[in-house]
């Protein structure tokens, strides 16, 4: 049985269209952002085909077992460490081996500079050139983008993933040259806030108690915490609910009532209008779109 997703130990993050929307319109987003992100381990049966092409690039790197493509009519075998990449709008399909089936880290990414890299790897591709040597800072790059969407959707966390998508597409296009600085990550009460608003992810929590738990007033921490990430700190923790709510919908088979509850929300009317208001579809509509996004 041919298979989009549902696979033991996948992870995907699908940002919702209101961000999106706003990265087209931001200054320092609009060139290169992220819309999909995931990993999928031994995809058995893995199969993707859209003939009128994805509104986004796709890159995809395997990194164990085997699988196939065809790009604009052009069939590529994909092996451990090698990648591929879709320019938006070329028809195509892709397919994991039966024998051995990949490992495989994803992306969709849009922009004018998207436009541009997603052409010059093609061009790669077209050359036989798309091997990529295993490298743990490489793939570092990814985690670090995956880790930084995952903890919500601030201006702060967009702009630092479209650099360093950037470096991590560079990576591709010149493996000789990459080499990863090494960074020693700090923490504030905003960082510290979005753990514990991750800890508590199935919580209804009050503002009150999330701003107790950094030791700081209400409306002192309201202001520090929008200033760091853009958002209001309830705005923000529903965002994170959204999407762990999104990858239950994708990745289990949990009633749309549980799943608001696995997010802290008790009622599935008020659950369905929110992710609704953030998403553009109804739960029910996003687990059963036949288009889903997601590799």
């Amino acid at each position: 049985m041919k298979k989009k997703e549902g696979f033991a130990g996948q992870e995907a993050i699908v940002l919702p269209r209101k961000v999106i929307q706003g990265c087209q319109d931001h200054p320092l987003l609009r060139n290169l952002f992220i819309t999909d992100i995931g990993y999928y381990p031994r995809a058995q049966d893995h199969y993707r085909e859209r003939r009128q092409g994805s509104e986004q690039h796709i890159l995809i790197y395997c990194t164990d077992g085997k699988g196939g493509c065809n790009i604009g009519g052009q069939e590529y075998a994909i092996n451990t460490f090698d990648y591929l990449v879709v320019p938006a709008g070329t028809p195509h399909s892709y397919w994991a081996s039966d024998r051995s089936p990949w490992s495989i880290y994803w992306m969709h990414f849009k922009g004018a500079a998207g436009d541009q890299l997603a052409g010059l790897l093609h061009e790669r591709m077209k050359a036989q050139q798309y091997y990529h040597k295993y490298n743990e800072d490489h793939l570092g790059i990814f985690h670090n983008m995956y880790r930084h969407l995952q903890r919500g959707y601030s201006i702060d966390n967009l702009i630092f993933c479209s650099m360093s998508l950037h470096y991590f597409l560079a990576s591709f296009l010149y493996p000789d040259k990459f080499s990863l600085p090494r960074q020693e990550p700090g923490s504030d009460p905003a960082d510290d806030a979005i753990r514990y608003l991750q800890q508590h992810i199935a919580h209804p929590l009050s503002l009150q108690e999330v701003a107790a738990a950094v030791n700081l007033s209400a409306s002192h921490f309201s202001s520090i915490f929008r200033k760091k990430t853009g958002f209001s700190p309830m705005e923000y923790f529903n965002h994170l609910k959204m999407q762990k709510a999104c990858q239950l919908l994708q990745f289990s088979t949990l009633r749309i009532g549980e799943i608001g509850q696995a997010v802290g929300i008790e009622d599935p009317y008020y659950f369905s209008r929110l992710f609704h208001s953030m998403m553009g579809l109804s739960p029910r509509e996003y687990r059963n779109r036949k288009e889903i996004r997601p590799s």
